[in-house]
């Protein structure tokens, strides 16, 4: 026996040691036999860092057993690189060790082969396909995370930075959201750092540097803490079982200060500590005992055992300041040791780890494993599901899935009762469609604790939500510039695209017979039908959609059916100024700063739709015989330029010139410059609220050009205010001041 199957060997037996320790009957045969296939399949390859390939599936499946999962989980752990890498087939695995093993390595083979490549759209489908798969069994998941889990520890291995970058952010932006969705919290968090570690390489270094050194400031620190909160618990009569304490992780911190805009030094609640007690009652006895002994900070207490989140987690939560000298402000969170496990390890703390009755052979009856048939039930995962089903492009899907991923939750009743879980920031609109697609699609209005409030109105923790529906609803456009969960957002989108094809679809059909009148030749569906080819459409539908949206001239449909008609070659379609574009400046638009990436002479319009702003990112749109007209780059017209790429121009504000006083340019655009920001405010129904507006917008160098009250109710109103400002900033500032003024209750830009 050499040294590499020697160490492997090694390896082996250290875990089927760790196996036995949590599952004395575990079937240890089986773990031999999937060592013994990966130990073949794998002889001759290396990983990155030079090591034996073997050691990558041992140290997933070590991962699994620490999470005390079923022999089926950690077999497919040895053998999930086999069929990628090797010459073994899913059918010789079904033959050795049954359909559930074969079954969970082909989940994460398909989702493997698709990670290899770094085009979005096959990152949007490969995420596609997890969903599938976890859908049917979580193990997939589960086995996937611990897959990654090595992969991030052992990225400094990989060569090139592109790739890593590219793990790294598939990890951030997926893996560690789905590992929280499940309530691994502890494989979130090392995800989560691993990741931040290579994507903000200086930012982890500073923030490591930090924490050394308040270490070394105060060592003891914690650990003085940590008995203070025992001893003040044991007084209180608490059946108390440990106390812990941590620092918050990097990538936590990092998080806190870039959503709070503060630097490291300013943040006080760098401390947390867990306070572990028998029971749930015990929970309550403690959190009196803590806030008898320390003043409390407003805010900061969430009661998640009472309301578990939707991944299960349940605990106490509160935040308290440290007595003189040290005035600290920590964390607290209070659980039984059941809820500790859960809050660690999420699903995986339920796993029955037990060998099922005929799951070697794939033959178990399905409601045999409870836990399996719980956790296909789990209400998050069904709604990805309804997303695939609503999202009509890969991309679309990747963006909504993102948004019901990253969720701090609010927790609101409908008036019988049932608790609904939300995002933060989520609106009526989101509530409805929680409850039920239909329910979202019919929404026509809401009462918010008894009172009529808009459906953009944010919710907050406790609000009793009553959705006022109509029969035959459908979704607003406006609705998908204010909802927040990718379910929402989903279906709307669905609905718009939906309708907009039945739009495009009669307007295609009632030119291109006009057009085959003026011809005087038949246009009917059998011509059609013999042009499609020539023309790229896959059905006769599509192609009335394409006429109808401008992708496809009539004239051109007739002349394809009856290529007699042509009269020669037809010139390419010229849009003037554009041949050879210029990098100079165009002049400004109207009361606008310059622009760079224009030729000379060009026409400049500003969108209605967005109202751009020097500071906002610009596209110009170009017209035939209009020039150009400019939007902001996140404007969701420019979706429906989407099939003309071409019509796309790179511009920007030339804020060069701003800074030149000599410049001519900058004569013409400086400081003092005026454009039109549009805000939507919501406020209360009172006889002085526009005085109001139109002074606190005067207040911050702001003047009201116009305005418009676009829904008017008993208790509010909704409110368009165009104000002439300087730039973004000025708008933001002008903002921030209706924000902060009473009677007004939201107010964002507005984007139509």
């Amino acid at each position: 026996m050499d040294a590499v199957e020697q160490t492997a060997r090694i390896g082996c037996e250290g875990l089927i040691r760790k196996i036995l320790g949590y599952d004395p009957n575990a079937d240890i045969a089986l773990i031999e036999r999937a060592f013994a296939v990966a130990r073949d399949a794998h002889a001759s390859q290396k990983r990155d860092n030079g090591e034996p390939y073997l050691t990558h599936p041992l140290a997933v499946a070590g991962i699994l057993a620490g999470f005390r999962l079923d022999v089926a989980s950690i077999a497919t752990a040895l053998l999930h690189d086999t069929v990628e890498d090797t010459g073994v087939t899913y059918d010789a695995l079904q033959a050795k060790f049954g359909r559930t093993i074969a079954d969970l390595v082909d989940g994460v083979t398909k989702l493997t082969r698709l990670e290899l490549q770094s085009d979005r759209t096959k990152q949007a489908e490969n995420f596609r396909k997890l969903v599938l798969a976890m859908s049917r069994d979580i193990r997939v998941l589960i086995v996937k995370l611990a897959d990654r889990l090595h992969n991030m520890r052992t990225l400094h291995h990989v060569r090139r930075s592109d790739r890593r970058e590219r793990i790294a952010h598939e990890t951030m932006d997926i893996y560690a959201p789905l590992a929280g969705r499940i309530g691994m919290d502890r494989v979130k968090t090392e995800l989560q750092n691993l990741a931040f570690a290579e994507l903000e390489t200086e930012a982890n270094s500073t923030i490591q540097a930090r924490l050394n050194y308040l270490r070394g400031q105060g060592a003891d620190v914690i650990e003085e803490v940590r008995l203070e909160l025992a001893r003040i618990c044991r007084e209180a009569g608490v059946a108390l079982i440990e106390v812990i304490g941590r620092e918050k992780s990097p990538f936590s911190i990092w998080e806190k200060m870039q959503r709070r805009n503060v630097a490291f030094e300013q943040l006080s609640d760098i401390m947390a500590f867990r306070v572990l007690v028998p029971s749930r009652e015990d929970c309550y006895v403690a959190l009196g005992a803590v806030h008898a002994g320390y003043p409390v900070i407003a805010g900061r207490f969430k009661d998640y055992i009472s309301t578990p989140k939707a991944n299960g987690y349940q605990s106490l939560h509160t935040g308290v300041t440290l007595r003189q000298p040290r005035n600290q402000k920590i964390e607290v969170q209070i659980r039984t040791p059941e809820m500790h496990d859960v809050a660690e390890n999420g699903v995986a703390s339920h796993w029955v780890y037990k060998e099922v009755p005929g799951e070697a052979d794939g033959t178990q009856d399905p409601g045999v494993n409870t836990v399996i048939s719980s956790l296909r039930r789990l209400r998050w995962v069904q709604d990805l599901l309804e997303i695939i089903e609503n999202s009509a492009a890969p991309d679309e899907f990747l963006e909504n899935t993102k948004l019901e991923l990253y969720q701090d939750q609010v927790f609101c009743f409908t008036p019988k009762g049932q608790l609904i879980q939300l995002p933060r920031g989520a609106t009526p609109v989101d509530f409805a469609y929680a409850v039920h697609s239909q329910v979202g699609d019919g929404c026509v209005g809401v009462k918010i604790n008894g009172r009529l409030m808009p459906l953009r109105h944010e919710l907050q923790n406790g609000d009793q939500v009553e959705i006022m529906t109509a029969r035959g609803g459908t979704p607003s456009p406006s609705w998908e510039r204010f909802v927040v969960t990718g379910k929402a957002r989903a279906r709307i989108r669905r609905h718009l695209a939906q309708t907009q094809r039945e739009t495009h679809l009669d307007a295609g059909r009632a030119a291109l017979a006009r057009a085959f009148r003026r011809e005087g030749v038949d246009g009917s569906e059998k011509v059609l039908d013999a042009a499609l080819k020539g023309l790229k459409c896959a059905s006769r539908d599509d192609l009335y959609v394409a006429v109808g949206n401008g992708n496809l001239a009539p004239k051109d449909v007739v002349r394809a059916a009856y290529p007699e008609l042509r009269q020669g070659g037809r010139a390419p379609r010229m849009i003037p100024g554009l041949q050879h574009p210029a990098t100079g400046r165009a002049g400004a638009g109207p009361g606008g700063m310059a622009l760079v990436g224009l030729g000379a002479g060009i026409s400049v319009h500003f969108a209605g739709c967005c109202h751009p702003l020097p500071g906002d990112r610009i596209v110009g749109i170009v017209a035939q015989g209009k020039g150009i007209t400019v939007h902001t780059a996140g404007c969701q017209t420019l979706e429906s330029f989407a099939a003309t790429p071409e019509r796309f121009m790179d511009i920007d504000w030339d804020y060069e010139s701003v800074a030149k006083p000599g410049s001519n340019a900058g004569a013409r655009a400086g400081p003092g410059e005026i454009h039109v920001g549009r805000i939507s405010v919501i406020a209360a129904n009172e006889p002085s609220m526009l005085a109001t507006l139109t002074n606190t917008a005067a207040r911050h160098d702001g003047t009201v050009v116009n305005l418009k009250i676009v829904n008017r109710q008993l208790d509010f109103m909704e409110i368009l205010v165009d104000v002439e400002v300087r730039d973004l900033r000025h708008l933001s500032s002008v903002i921030a001041g209706m924000r902060g003024t009473s009677g007004i209750t939201q107010v964002e830009r507005a984007r139509a």
